[in-house]
């Protein structure tokens, strides 16, 4: 069973956060690469940090989820405009949680380049940075008319000087550095609602397209359904008129064969789904079953042959396809003689191909002149046309010795 979510074309939990940590792990690796080839340490400090904040950088990236989802059936241009908005706020928490996770970090920098330096570095009370400089270049003045620096100034070593950078400088420095940070994050937040949008445009078109099929299937069923039905009433009226010839002309034993007979055939008719296929070899007992019952009709003129092969008995095909047939060879053929009418009812299997052959040996004038495209073949037409597309196809017209309807269809074993 589909998930809600699936059904309704929203993104499911477990693709968003598969989304949101590829993001993330793929800046992580990115971003230890860079270090590494700049020359920053890969120690397990520095890691861990980056560790952290990556996880950190996913769970402040989930908060714009809810956004989005929420605007599920809202515009493209509504989402984006979100999208723009929220991930704002979101790119300054993460720049304040990259400042704060690095904040010792950077201590401990100023520390490692005052000592390969040999410099150093201390605050004063006002929170200036002050930064010694030993210049060597410089040395304390010699007396006037000595060659050699004093005793005193070579103990007192090289010169210094004092570099200050104000606590203003470095406010205005680290603001820079958080609006960069932020920008960067902004983008990336970005990146990632556009990946979100692209998916969940992406699953609802899927959706659509399976609704579409759906909607698809559920009207070719109806219509199946429908031709179905269509020959049982149009069958049931012919019999209750032959009937009634029966028991008008006297002949009551045939007339309660009949009704006997018509019992079996509506019982094994009805009791199939009108959408379901059946057995080559079930269709044919069906018709052998109807023209028991036109044979009481026409005891003397109705004369029927089968030849179905044993390997084509399992052939599948549509229930009662053959019907319309037969009862146009009873009506045209069979009930317009005065002589014997044999319907032959033949199955070959020719290159991969079912091909069904219903043909009689009577007039055959009235279904030539009715060009073939009565309500029988016609809908022995559309139900082929719906089951099997251009796979099938119905020829039907007079040959020397009669008339036949010849039915092609693919041929598909049924299985137990």
């Amino acid at each position: 069973m589909k998930s809600q979510s699936a059904a309704s074309g929203r993104l499911a939990p477990r693709l968003v956060i598969a989304s949101i940590a590829g993001l993330w792990l793929c800046y992580f690796l990115l971003v230890t690469l860079r270090g590494a080839v700049i020359g920053f340490s890969l120690d397990w400090p520095m890691l861990s940090r980056r560790i952290a904040v990556t996880a950190l950088s996913m769970a402040a990236t989930a908060l714009l989820w809810p956004v989005l989802h929420g605007l599920y059936r809202r515009s493209l241009w509504v989402k984006a405009a979100a999208a723009m908005l929220a991930a704002l706020p979101v790119a300054m928490l993460l720049a304040g949680i990259n400042a704060w996770v690095f904040a010792d970090i950077q201590t401990q920098a100023y520390s490692q380049v005052a000592k390969s330096k040999h410099i150093n570095i201390r605050r004063d009370q006002a929170g200036n940075l002050l930064v010694d400089i030993a210049d060597e270049a410089k040395e304390p003045p010699s007396p006037a008319g000595t060659a050699a620096p004093s005793q005193n100034a070579a103990a007192s070593g090289p010169a210094r000087s004092i570099v200050m950078i104000s606590a203003h400088e470095e406010d205005e420095t680290f603001w820079q550095q958080m609006t960069e940070l932020a920008l960067g994050r902004y983008f990336l937040l970005l990146a990632w609602a556009a990946l979100y949008l692209a998916l969940a445009y992406a699953e609802q078109a899927r959706v659509a397209e399976r609704r579409e099929g759906e909607f698809r299937r559920a009207a070719k069923a109806a219509e199946l359904r429908s031709l179905r039905y269509q020959i049982n009433p149009h069958f049931l009226f012919n019999t209750l008129n032959s009937l009634s010839a029966l028991v008008v002309t006297g002949r009551t034993d045939s007339a309660e064969r009949m009704i006997q007979t018509l019992s079996n055939f509506y019982r094994a008719s009805l009791a199939e789904d009108p959408m379901l296929d059946h057995s080559l070899a079930a269709e044919v007992e069906q018709q052998q079953r109807y023209l028991e019952i036109e044979g009481l009709r026409f005891p003397d003129r109705l004369k029927s042959r089968f030849i179905v092969p044993d390997h084509l008995a399992a052939a599948q095909v549509p229930g009662m396809i053959l019907q319309p047939l037969i009862e146009n060879s009873v009506k045209y053929a069979v009930a317009t003689s005065r002589s014997a009418v044999t319907i032959t009812i033949e199955a070959r299997d020719e290159a991969g191909q079912l091909v069904l052959t219903v043909a009689d040996d009577g007039p055959g004038a009235g279904q030539a002149e009715s060009g073939g495209f009565g309500i029988g073949l016609s809908n022995v037409r559309d139900r082929l046309q719906a089951c099997f597309g251009p796979q099938a196809g119905v020829t039907s017209g007079s040959t020397p010795g009669g008339y036949q309807t010849v039915l092609r269809l693919p041929l598909v074993m049924l299985h137990d």
